[in-house]
C-alpha cells in the first residue's frame, strides 16, 4: 500500500474516534443531565412544590429480617433517620430484607379538605406497601418468595379523608428488595425514590407521565423492534443477507428483554431470572458484532480472513455458553461477575464498532456519518451505564437507556431497509430494461427474420430468373442467331435480328444486373440513330457532357429502352418526318428524354384520343410503373414532341454521392452529336 494511502487510513481512523469520542461526551452530558433532573428529589431546584405536591425528604427508617406480607411499623426497633432517595447498597450494603420507612406529615393548609390527598412513591425496589395513621391502603407486587420485580415504576396512593387527622400523620412504606449482590444490574438493587404528599389529579399526571416515558414508551418501542426485527429476519432469509439475520435476532433480544416491562411479577427465583436477564447481552453482543463486520463487508478483510472470522465466532459462542455457567457458579457475587462480563462484551462491541467507522470513511459508504452518529450514540450510552454500574456516576429517576437504544434500533432498521428498498428499486430498473432490452432484441430478430426470409424469397426469384434467362439465352437466341445468319428472306431475317434484340432486352432485364446512366445513353443514341438513318431520318442528339455516372437499375433501363423503341417505331411508321431532335437532361433525381420531330403530326380525327393509337397507351404505362410520366404534345402540321420523364433512385444517388461522385449540373450545356445519315448532310446537327 502507497505511503499517502497509509497516511489518509491513519488520519481517518484517528478523526472517527475523535469524532465518536466528543460525540459520545455530548450525549452522555445530556443524558446524565436528563436523568438527574428526572429524579430532582435529590436537591430543592427541582421541585415544584405547587406542582407535584410536598416532597417528604426524610424518613425513620427500621429494618426487619422476614419479608412478608401485613404487619405494622416497627417502633420498638432499633431505627435512623435517613434521606431519599434511599439506595441500600450505599445506606445498607448486603442487607436482604425488608425496610420499614415512617414519614409524618400534616394535611397542607393549602389544599382544601374536600379534596382527595394521595400519596406518589417515585420508585421503589422491588416491592412496596403503604400504610396511612398503622392502615393499609396499597400493596404492589409481591412481598413473599419471590419478590415481585417492581423496580420501573412509580406508584401513587389515594389518602381517604377519614384517616387523615388533624395533626401529625404517620405515612408507612415498608419496601422489600435484594442486595446488591444477588442482581446483576444496580437499578434492580434494594431503594426507596422519592416520596411526595399532594391532591390525587396531581400526582396522579405525574404518575402517568412517569409510567409513560420510563415503561409505556420502552413497551411500545420494544414491540415494534419485534415486528421489525421479524421483517428483517426474513427479508435476511430470503436475500440470504447474514448481516441482515444478526441485526434481526438483535432487535428481537432486546425486544425480549424489555419483556420485563410487561411482566413483573415471574414465578422463579430472583437467582435464575438475574442470571436469565444477563445471559441475554451475551447473544445481543455476538449479534451486535457479527452485524457490524458481516455489514462492513463479511469479514477483517485481512490475507487469512476465514480463519479470523471462524476464531470471532468460536469466541463469540463460547462466551455465550461460558456467561451462564460463571454466573451460577457465582451466585453469591452477581453483581461483580456480571460487571466483568458487561465490561467484556462493551468492549468487543467498541472494537466492531470502531472497525464499521474505520472501514466506512475509508470505502466512502453513503451511511458514514448517519452510522457514525447512531454508534456513537449507542457508545455513549453504554458508557453511562458502565459508569452507573461502577458506580462513577450517579443516576436516579428513570433511565434513558432504555428508551433512547430502542430508538437507535429503529434507525438502524430503517436505514437498512431504506438501503434494501433502493437496491430492489435499482434492480427493478434493471429488471426494465433488461425487458425492455430483451423485447427490443426480439422485434430485431423478428424483422431481420423477416429480411431475410424476404431476401431468401427474392434470391430464388433471382435464381430462377437468370435460369429462364441462360435458357433464352442458350437455346431461342441461338437458334434466332441462325436465322439471322442464314435465312435468304431480308424480310425474316430482319425480324430475326429484330426479335433477338427484343430477348436480348428482355434477358438483361432478368439478369437484374444495372447498368451505367452515360452507358444507357450511348446505347440508346446507338439505337435510335441506327434506326432513324435507315430510315434516312437526320438525327441530332443532344445530352450533357457532365452526366454523372449513376446506375441504373435493369428494370429501369429496359423500360426505358421500350419507351424510346416505341417512340422511334412511331416516327419512322407515322410522323413523314425529315429530321428528329432528341434531347437529355439528368437532374439530381430525375432525367428527361425529348423526343422532337418535324412530321405531319397527329391527325385532328385522333384530337383528344392520343392514346388510342401509335402504342401511346403502352408508352405512358410503362412510364408509369417506374413513377414518372410520358406526355405526347402534337398537331396537324407541327410535328409531334413527346416527354419522357423518370426518377433516378434516391438511394443509389445518395450511395453514389458518399462515394464522392460529383451531382450533374441541371441545364448544363448541351453537345450536338453529329450523326452520318443516309440520303443526307453528314455534318447535320
Amino acid at each position: 500500500m502507497p505511503e499517502e494511502e497509509i497516511a489518509s487510513s491513519r488520519l481517518l481512523a484517528l478523526g472517527t474516534m475523535m469524532l465518536g469520542l466528543l460525540l459520545a461526551w455530548v450525549v452522555a452530558w445530556a443524558v446524565v443531565a436528563l436523568n438527574r433532573t428526572a429524579g430532582g428529589a435529590e436537591d430543592g431546584r427541582a421541585d415544584p412544590e405547587h406542582l407535584h405536591g410536598v416532597a417528604l425528604r426524610g424518613a425513620w427508617t427500621a429494618v426487619t429480617a422476614g419479608r412478608g406480607s401485613g404487619g405494622v411499623f416497627p417502633s420498638q426497633a432499633a431505627g435512623q433517620v435517613t434521606t431519599l432517595p434511599d439506595e441500600w447498597a450505599r445506606t445498607r450494603p448486603g442487607f436482604d430484607g425488608s425496610v420499614w420507612y415512617r414519614f409524618q406529615f400534616e394535611r397542607p393548609q393549602r389544599i382544601s379538605p374536600e379534596v382527595l390527598l394521595a400519596a406518589y412513591v417515585e420508585r421503589a425496589c422491588s416491592a412496596v406497601e403503604v400504610q396511612l395513621n398503622g392502615q393499609l391502603l396499597y400493596r404492589a407486587g409481591r412481598v413473599g418468595q419471590p419478590i415481585a420485580t417492581q423496580c420501573y415504576q412509580s406508584h401513587v396512593v389515594p389518602l381517604p379523608s377519614f384517616l387523615l387527622r388533624a395533626g401529625e400523620n404517620h405515612l408507612d412504606v415498608k419496601v422489600s428488595g435484594h442486595p446488591l449482590d444477588k442482581v446483576t444490574a444496580r437499578q434492580r438493587a434494594g431503594g426507596l425514590g422519592a416520596v411526595r404528599i399532594g391532591t390525587w389529579g396531581d400526582l396522579s399526571d405525574l404518575h402517568d407521565e412517569q409510567t409513560f416515558w420510563s415503561v409505556t414508551v420502552s413497551q411500545i418501542i420494544g414491540g415494534i423492534l419485534a415486528v421489525l426485527g421479524v421483517f428483517a429476519l426474513g427479508l435476511g432469509w430470503v436475500r440470504r443477507l447474514a448481516y441482515l439475520g444478526h441485526f434481526a435476532m438483535l432487535t428481537l433480544s432486546w425486544a425480549l428483554l424489555t419483556g420485563r416491562f410487561w411482566l413483573t411479577d415471574v414465578p422463579l427465583p430472583n437467582t435464575v431470572l438475574e442470571v436469565v436477564i444477563a445471559c441475554l447481552f451475551a447473544p445481543m453482543a455476538a449479534f451486535a458484532v457479527k452485524f457490524l463486520l458481516g455489514y462492513a463487508g463479511h469479514g477483517l478483510h485481512g490475507s487469512n480472513a476465514p480463519g479470523r472470522e471462524r476464531l470471532v465466532n468460536r469466541i463469540l459462542w463460547a462466551q455465550v455458553l461460558l456467561m451462564p455457567l460463571t454466573l451460577w457458579l457465582g451466585h453469591d457475587n452477581l453483581f461483580i461477575v456480571s460487571r466483568l462480563w458487561y465490561l467484556v462484551l462493551a468492549l468487543e462491541v467498541f472494537a466492531a464498532i470502531v472497525y464499521f467507522l474505520w472501514f466506512a470513511g475509508r470505502s466512502r459508504r453513503a451511511e458514514f456519518w448517519l452510522m457514525s452518529g447512531t454508534l456513537g450514540v449507542t457508545s455513549a450510552l453504554v458508557g453511562i451505564e458502565l459508569f452507573f454500574q461502577h458506580r462513577l456516576i450517579h443516576m436516579w429517576g428513570w433511565n434513558a437507556t432504555y428508551f433512547v437504544m430502542p430508538m437507535l434500533f429503529a434507525a438502524v432498521s430503517f436505514r437498512l431497509i431504506q438501503v434494501y428498498a433502493r437496491a430492489l428499486q435499482t434492480a427493478e430498473g434493471a429488471r426494465q430494461q433488461l425487458e425492455r432490452r430483451v423485447q427490443e432484441i426480439s422485434s430485431e430478430i423478428e424483422r431481420n427474420f423477416t429480411q431475410i426470409a424476404e431476401l431468401r424469397v427474392e434470391q430464388i426469384a433471382e435464381k430462377e430468373r437468370k435460369r429462364i434467362a441462360a435458357d433464352l439465352h442458350d437455346d431461342l437466341g441461338a437458334k434466332l442467331l441462325t436465322i439471322v445468319h442464314t435465312s435468304d428472306n431480308d424480310r425474316i431475317s430482319t425480324l430475326a435480328r429484330e426479335a433477338l434484340e427484343e430477348m436480348r432486352l428482355s434477358v438483361r432485364g432478368l439478369t437484374g444486373r444495372p447498368m451505367r446512366l452515360p452507358d444507357a445513353l450511348a446505347d440508346w443514341r446507338a439505337e435510335v440513330v441506327s434506326r432513324l438513318g435507315q430510315a434516312g431520318i437526320e438525327v441530332e442528339w443532344r445530352h450533357p457532357m457532365d452526366v454523372m455516372d449513376e446506375p441504373l437499375s435493369a428494370r429501369t433501363y429496359v423500360q426505358t429502352t421500350r419507351i424510346i423503341r416505341e417512340a422511334v417505331s412511331n416516327v419512322i411508321k407515322h410522323s413523314q418526318a425529315s429530321h428528329v431532335v432528341i434531347h437529355c437532361e439528368v437532374g439530381t433525381h430525375d432525367f428527361q428524354i425529348v423526343i422532337q420531330d418535324n412530321g405531319k403530326g397527329i391527325p385532328l380525327e385522333l384530337d383528344g384520343r392520343l392514346d388510342r393509337g401509335h402504342g401511346m397507351a403502352s408508352m405512358k404505362h410503362r412510364a408509369k410503373q417506374l413513377n414518372g410520366q410520358c406526355l405526347v404534345e402534337s398537331g396537324p402540321g407541327f410535328g409531334t414532341v413527346i416527354r419522357l420523364n423518370l426518377p433516378l433512385e434516391i438511394e443509389t444517388v445518395a450511395s453514389a454521392l458518399s462515394h464522392g461522385a460529383s451531382p450533374p449540373r441541371k441545364g448544363a450545356a448541351a453537345a450536338s452529336i453529329p450523326v452520318q445519315t443516309p440520303g443526307g448532310n453528314p455534318n447535320a446537327y
